[in-house]
């Protein structure tokens, strides 16, 4: 576990994330980062959640059509 200060950022409110925390998630500046609801608090994630669930949509989808798809692929 890490704690994390809350720190000033001009008119906002910032966390710094330590360097191994960065290299660990494979995070760079720029990058984007997720904070979702979940049960036991707050999740924050490298993943997009709801670019997810969309992919999993969009797979059974290929998988309940994939002959209708390859003949669009022709």
């Amino acid at each position: 576990m890490h704690t994390l200060k809350l720190t000033q950022i001009g008119n906002s409110v910032g966390v710094i994330l330590p360097r191994d925390i960065l290299s660990k998630l494979q995070l760079e500046k720029g990058d984007e980062i997720f904070l979702t609801d979940s049960p036991d608090g707050m999740r924050l994630t490298v993943h997009n959640p709801e670019f997810e669930a969309q992919m999993r949509e969009a797979r059974d989808i290929m998988k309940s059509r994939r002959a209708v798809l390859h003949e669009l692929a022709k």
